[in-house]
């Protein structure tokens, strides 16, 4: 792995962690800061009514993903004029369905009674709609900020446009907040919203456009059979949040269905707080995805070989330390966090992270699958055991009892694993003996005997 390719990993988990820390200080903020300002009651409601738009992210149909992987595998063979292509091809497909997705929207709101459908008393019936609809064009305009993203993933500087997107969500929110502290209702509030996130998108498009010569807005280059050649992929890019929500809210449900509404208590809050592992996993994932695309688009098996072994073996390090500190913590944190309402249970627990240490393994692998747009198969394996999985937790729940649903969680883990490295070791080039082999190996430098020479160079204090 050469320099400049360890300085793009390093920058890009470091750009990771500062999206998780502005998405932390967002959730930890506007709680308090709307609570403050507002009435139970009124936030409450604005938390229903914000919800409703964010369904409008599935409208893309993945094609901002698929153009992101395509883009940067053809640069990094040095076909410029196909990425652009694919730039543009997609700029307008998702231009195309945000205009239809707005007037539908719009049109919707006309006819439907939204506060009514509800059960909204503090936000009235014309606020309720507003909201929904800046908010709603404040969601399709982020996907073609998402496609701008690509354009500087494509040329190695992933890290920047993720450090860039950070920044513009930490600025709206702030902005938003403005309105919130001067007395404002949640229909100016949402406009404030709606209205940064917009000049924010076009910011970002001149910010495009100076950075990047190469790129450029129009329609020369755009083509129908691109889109058509990239819709397979892009389509299948949408199993994996319907797999995911099988997977959280349909075994949720199937508990719940099974052993009662406080059972769902005790299965979630401790699934929760084993999913912790879950997020840095997918900082590992993020980081190694553009680099996995660029060294596979330029044909250099052998370093997509190594990032493939690498980014596994950052991912079930990190899902371990993590696992190993929550097994130790994490019953005195359920028991704070619940305020001694919900019994800490160790052993569910236990099970719960070993899950995780499941998952980590094969959604690593499966980023090299996702990130050369070869995740059809991958797609469809996720739906069938995540699907199977809530099945089977609702019979082990209601006839073998908790413990044994939370179990079962193991089925899709395993089904996953047992596709996916497979098939991510032969895109690799690999075997499977060699790729364990490597699980064990870490560099060189890191190495004790390099670590104690390092320090004995070191010069030493005068005096």
């Amino acid at each position: 792995m050469d320099p400049s390719t360890k300085r793009r990993l390093i920058f890009g988990f470091l750009s990771n962690w500062v999206s998780k820390l502005a998405t932390t200080i967002i959730q930890l903020v506007q709680v308090p800061v709307f609570l403050h300002f507002w009435s139970v009651p009124l936030y409450g409601e604005w938390m229903i009514v914000i919800a409703v738009p964010t369904y409008l992210n599935v409208s893309n149909f993945g094609f901002g993903n698929v153009a992101a992987n395509e883009m940067s595998m053809m640069t990094a063979r040095g076909d410029r004029e196909g990425a652009l292509r694919v730039f543009q091809s997609c700029w307008w497909l998702i231009m195309i369905i945000c205009v239809t997705c707005i007037a539908l929207l719009a049109g919707l709101l006309y006819l439907v009674p939204a506060a009514k459908l509800l059960k909204l008393h503090a936000i009235g019936e014309i606020d309720a709609k507003w909201i929904i609809f800046y908010l709603g064009c404040s969601v399709l305009l982020g996907q073609l900020e998402a496609l701008l993203q690509s354009a500087y993933r494509c040329i190695g500087r992933y890290a920047y446009g993720s450090f860039v997107k950070s920044t513009f969500s930490l600025i709206a929110f702030c902005l938003m907040l403005i309105p919130v502290c001067l007395g404002g209702g949640a229909r100016s509030t949402a406009l404030v919203f709606a209205g940064a996130n917009a000049f924010l998108t076009l910011v970002l498009c001149f910010m495009v456009w100076r950075d990047i010569p190469w790129i450029r807005y129009g329609w020369k280059y755009a083509s129908f059979a691109e889109i058509k050649r990239l819709s397979g992929p892009a389509f299948a890019f949408m199993a994996f949040p319907v797999g995911l929500a099988l997977n959280l809210q349909g075994t949720l449900m199937a508990v719940g269905y099974a052993l009662g509404p406080t059972a769902v208590v005790v299965f979630g809050t401790a699934r929760t707080v084993s999913r912790v592992a879950l997020q840095m996993v997918q900082m590992v994932n993020n980081t190694f995805w553009p680099e996995l695309s660029a060294s596979f688009g330029s044909n250099d098996i052998a370093l997509t070989r190594t990032l493939h072994r690498r980014a596994c073996q950052m991912g079930l390090i990190i899902a371990i330390v993590v696992v190993a500190a929550m097994m130790t913590l994490g019953p005195w944190f359920l028991h704070r966090w619940t305020g001694g309402h919900v019994p800490p249970s160790r052993g569910l627990l236990a099970i719960l992270l070993l899950v995780v240490i499941g998952f980590s393994l094969w959604s690593t692998s499966a980023t090299l699958l996702q990130a050369v747009n070869k995740h059809q198969k991958l797609a469809a394996w996720f739906l069938f055991g995540t699907s199977v999985t809530v099945v089977l937790t609702y019979f082990t729940a209601k006839y073998l009892g908790l413990y044994w649903a939370a179990a079962s969680l193991l089925v899709s883990e395993l089904v996953m694993n047992l596709y996916v490295l497979p098939a991510s070791l032969k895109l690799a080039h690999d075997t499977f003996a060699e790729f364990t082999a490597a699980m064990f190996q870490y560099p060189q430098s890191l190495r004790p005997a390099a670590l104690m020479a390092r320090l004995k160079r070191s010069p030493q204090p005068q005096g």
